[in-house]
């Protein structure tokens, strides 16, 4: 069945240290920011925080292999980043269908982040995904 604007779907997530360390090792990026204790004491933020775009990196999760990923290409992803993030704080992504090309076979999609105890934000942006097998109306 082909998505329709307005539908939304939800993804729990947490993030650990273990995974914050690899994803420094694999991108290259091991600012003390992310993986120090002690310089996240010392920061603004009073501990360590996750990278970015190893946060918004569930969105390539979420359309990877949960939500209608046979046949997926991820074309384009805009990311706000409002809030840090921390390890051990529980997430929800939500991704919400906001237009359809049928055309094109093509959905845009408002994609964020949110923290489960406060509600606040943490990430908003739009991701637009192409699918020949799925997006077709």
């Amino acid at each position: 069945m082909a998505p329709q604007v307005g539908d939304v779907f939800t993804h729990d997530i947490t993030y650990t240290q273990e995974n914050v360390n690899l994803y420094a090792q694999i991108s290259g990026d091991t600012n003390p920011l992310h993986i120090d204790d002690e310089a996240g004491k010392a920061s603004m933020f009073g501990r360590c925080i996750i990278h970015g775009h190893y946060s918004a990196s569930v969105f390539t999760k979420i359309f990877g292999t949960l939500l209608y990923p046979d046949g997926q290409i991820y074309m384009k992803q805009h990311t706000t980043f409002l809030k840090p993030m921390f390890v051990g704080t529980p997430y929800q992504a939500v991704i919400t269908v906001r237009e359809i090309f049928p055309e094109k076979n093509r959905v845009l999609f408002e994609t964020k982040v949110i923290d489960k105890a406060t509600g606040a934000e943490t990430i908003t942006g739009e991701a637009l995904l192409m699918n020949k097998k799925h997006y077709v109306w």
